[in-house]
């Protein structure tokens, strides 16, 4: 049995892939570095954190983007008559003015661990790109062509353009061929796909919020039209139709369905076994309610499906409400390897699972300098959206305990170092050691910044000892605190209780689409040369 979210946390818009008996999902990363996180699967059941295909930093120029910027959408093929691995991904470099300034590309590979081929710039059209393979041998790249003048349906319709791999070019401009197969609106994430001689566009509509869903329509030539499922969405957390073409707000939290098991269900991307049974891959959201807040932002869900024998698709029964639970392939069970609860920084270079925004983690991260330590060089602050030196990792559970023991020895205000739960750069709070002119030493501090203002929590700041010291964050479902210990055993409470549904997309009032991560930081805002030691960071 498949039990949804497949990958809780901060996993959205899943693009699954097979090859031969392997199954792969590809989730977007945003401002995230590395790019591209791919798990994998050989029963569509367990699935573990596999490779990162995009791991060129200076390539990428993630540094400087807003959050929630990034990379967009990837959209992983395999292309048997290739050989190769098929990577459309876009990098929305703005939403200024509602432009969407995204920059889309296409790299190929033998393996899915690589090598990748350099970037083909495709166009600047639209967004969630995706490569077709036609029987025929020709190639296409299907996206949503945003619409920026008045007067004009927003926020646009789906096109097409073919794609030649002798010339590393789109050979025309993208034609316009569908324009929604409801009236939820927000119209995007095309994929297509061929059967029986048709073509299937499969689309996600509603806006990536509460009236999200999947939708299906086909036609027997690739220019369309392309005739709407008759049935309405294939997957959704709101069956009930809307007219809602005119409102382009995402989020649309009107539309929380109490009666769904879990919200925001849209978003998908179509596999199939080799004996054909269908899957979906989609994301989902839970919320904090009655706040309608997703800490652990847009998860990753697996749906079975089925064909009808007039051609569509369907949810096997009835109906088309997101489900928590879907039959399996049957496939042999797969072991897959989770991501250690433990990390005591005695490996020669970092554990896949760590991240840094918009920078590549190594590039402050010294596994060397200090033999079973990690050593994090301090740059600009937290809140920066250039250089930033913290290591995270994404939150998977709302009941989670992060502990590490760190040593650390600030000399001016403008050091700071310790243990961050953090949505985006305006939005985070921090246990922090750093300079205390007022207390004349090291001092202690939760430091919150909620909505892109900033607060020390000054009453409960305590002196702190030179050297090391143990930090702890608790999270219990709705709330949060920080701990302390002096030496692992005996901990002390530091800071106020914080409500966890503020480190959320929905309130975040700057970021959105992403999720809530925790991990471990240092800021030197004089010289960007103080370092922190980190001797293990522990997540239970």
């Amino acid at each position: 049995m498949i039990r949804n979210p497949i990958l809780p946390g901060f996993h959205s818009d899943p693009c699954l892939c097979r090859r031969g008996d392997d199954y792969y999902l590809a989730c977007s990363s945003f401002e995230w570095f590395p790019g591209v996180p791919v798990y994998h699967s050989r029963d569509l059941v367990h699935w573990e954190l596999f490779t990162h295909i995009l791991t060129d930093a200076d390539e990428l120029g993630l540094r400087g983007l807003p959050s929630a910027k990034g990379i967009w959408a990837p959209c992983l093929t395999w292309c048997e008559e290739d050989g190769l691995f098929y990577l459309a991904y876009g990098v929305m470099r703005s939403m200024n003015a509602r432009f969407f300034d995204i920059d889309n590309y296409l790299i190929t590979a033998p393996e899915i661990t690589g090598p990748w081929s350099e970037p083909v710039y495709l166009h600047s059209a639209g967004f969630d790109a995706s490569c077709f393979h036609d029987d025929d041998g020709r190639k296409w790249i299907v996206s949503l062509e945003w619409e920026t003048r008045d007067g004009y349906r927003k926020p646009g319709g789906i096109c097409l353009a073919e794609y030649s791999p002798e010339k590393k070019a789109l050979t025309g401009y993208p034609r316009r061929i569908h324009m929604g197969s409801t009236l939820r609106g927000c119209l995007e994430g095309p994929h297509l796909y061929k059967r029986n001689g048709w073509y299937y566009l499969m689309c996600a509509e509603g806006g990536t919020g509460y009236y999200h869903c999947v939708t299906m329509a086909r036609s027997r030539d690739l220019f369309g039209p392309y005739e709407p499922d008759p049935a309405g969405p294939l997957l959704t957390s709101v069956p009930e139709e809307h007219d809602e073409s005119a409102d382009t707000d995402h989020l649309k939290p009107r539309y929380y369905n109490p009666d769904a098991p879990l919200q925001k269900a849209g978003h998908g991307s179509l596999s199939e076994t080799p004996d054909g049974i269908p899957f979906i891959a989609f994301h989902c959201a839970r919320p904090f309610v009655p706040e309608l807040c997703c800490t652990l932002g847009r998860e990753a869900g697996l749906q079975r499906m089925e064909w009808t024998d007039d051609g569509w698709l369907r949810m096997p029964g009835s109906g088309n409400l997101v489900r928590l639970e879907s039959e399996d392939a049957g496939l042999p069970p797969y072991q897959a390897a989770p991501l250690p609860a433990r990390d005591d920084f005695d490996a020669a270079s970092l554990a896949s699972g760590w991240y840094a925004p918009r920078i590549d983690p190594a590039s402050f991260c010294d596994l060397t300098a200090r033999p079973g330590w990690l050593r994090i060089q301090g740059q600009q602050s937290v809140s920066s959206t250039d250089r930033v030196s913290f290591l995270a990792r994404i939150l998977t559970d709302l009941y989670t305990t992060v502990t590490t023991k760190m040593d650390f020895s600030p000399d001016i205000y403008q050091h700071s170092a310790g243990l961050l739960f953090y949505y985006d750069n305006m939005n985070y709070v921090w246990l922090r050691k750093t300079w205390s002119d007022t207390l004349g030493g090291p001092a202690l501090v939760v430091m919150e910044v909620d909505r892109g203002v900033k607060r020390d929590h000054n009453e409960s700041r305590i002196p702190a000892r030179e050297g090391t010291v143990w930090l702890q964050l608790q999270i219990t479902g709705r709330t949060f605190r920080f701990r302390w210990s002096a030496d692992g055993e005996t901990w002390c409470l530091i800071g106020p209780e914080f409500p966890t549904w503020h480190l959320s997309d929905e309130h975040s009032g700057y970021g959105e689409f992403t999720g809530a991560l925790t991990g471990i930081a240092c800021t030197d805002s004089m010289f960007h040369q103080k370092c922190a030691d980190f001797d293990f960071i522990q997540f239970s």
